[in-house]
């Protein structure tokens, strides 16, 4: 029984799991986002947090630690420079498992394993969510309108106010043109 393990043995020797992980830490460091299986992103989480924690603070300790799980020298330098820099304020959680079906050949479930920091898709929206603010109405029924007269009231003054500018450079673009167009009319009689 395996109580309390918390390692996935993935079905493997223990010197071809870490070099397994070790090449797919490399790859996501690199690529910014990998597919994999579900069981090998779970573990592959395990094992690339904690480097990139140790990331956060560039020392010659540090680097040397994290290059002795990597064994690559270009995801080293990738990692302290440009993934620190973007993760620095966050408190963990450095990746995201997106799960993407299963594999035709073996029905497998696949996954997606990404950087959190590097996905401008969902950062953005998280930045857009934030801005706009949603209320919940009561279940009585009542309209807006009905619930607060202050808020209606300002709401037509920004309705008023709004028409009034967009209206005045539409009708003087009007004018222009068919003021060079009699000049053309009379210019031709």
């Amino acid at each position: 029984m395996r109580h309390g393990k918390k390692i996935n043995h993935l079905g493997r020797k223990s010197a071809h799991r870490k070099a397994m992980l070790a090449n797919m830490a490399n790859s996501l460091i690199e690529h910014k986002r990998i597919n994999t299986t579900v069981a090998k992103a779970k573990a592959l989480k395990l094992f690339v947090e904690p480097l990139i924690t140790k990331s956060k603070t560039d020392s010659t300790h540090n680097r040397r630690i994290v290059f002795s799980y990597l064994k690559n020298k270009n995801a080293v330098t990738e990692l302290f420079r440009e993934v620190a820099a973007k993760v620095g304020d966050r408190p963990g959680g450095y990746t995201r498992i997106i799960k993407t079906g299963t594999r035709l050949g073996d029905n497998a479930e696949m996954c997606m394993i990404e950087l959190v920091d590097f996905n401008e898709i969902y950062t953005s929206a998280k930045k857009e969510a934030t801005k706009s603010k949603r209320r919940r109405r009561g279940s009585s029924g009542k309209t807006q309108k009905e619930e607060t007269p202050a808020v209606e009231a300002a709401t037509e003054e920004v309705v008023e106010e709004t028409p009034a500018v967009e209206e005045a450079p539409k009708a003087e673009a009007p004018e222009a043109p068919a003021e060079e167009s009699n000049e053309e009319e009379k210019k031709g009689e």
